[in-house]
């Protein structure tokens, strides 16, 4: 098995969950942690044996005006609980209108509400794992470095 990436979009209650293809290609909604019902960091570690995890990438809550609010220092936290957890490198990635395009792309998949509130976290986790993704290649042909928001 080749080392995957995986996307974490942490909410209050649940946490989005995507998974890049072997290649770092293609991102794909995965499920959903509910984080009042399991033990956190034994289902992230459980995820790096599942996957053998080489990067998690933490959905980062950035204001329309570039600023970090208490939304995005907690995902930081949470970053810092993922690595501490894992091992695992944590890199951020914007995740601004994740959410709203999860919705839209539900909406016009003819997905009903109960199904839409089941599935939005995990396809924002994947929206967002994308756009890292697509950043990455594009970084990569430029030359340019940098691996995520800091």
């Amino acid at each position: 098995m080749s080392c995957r990436i995986i996307g974490l979009d942490p909410g209050e209650r649940r946490i989005g969950v995507a998974i890049a293809d072997p290649t770092g290609t293609i991102a794909s909604p995965d499920r959903y942690i509910d984080r009042t019902k399991v033990d956190l960091a034994a289902t992230l570690i459980a995820l790096c044996e599942e996957f053998e995890v080489s990067v998690f990438v933490i959905g980062l809550p950035i204001a329309l005006d570039g600023s970090e609010g208490p939304s995005a220092h907690a995902a930081r936290a949470f970053g810092s609980l993922v690595n501490e957890a894992t091992g695992v490198t944590v890199a951020f990635q914007d995740e601004r209108f994740t959410s709203k395009t999860a919705d839209s792309a539900l909406i016009s998949g003819g997905v009903r509400r109960r199904e839409r509130k089941e599935k939005r976290d995990q396809i924002a986790a994947a929206v967002m794992l994308q756009n890292y993704l697509d950043r990455r290649r594009h970084d990569a042909r430029s030359g340019n470095q940098g691996d995520a928001t800091n």
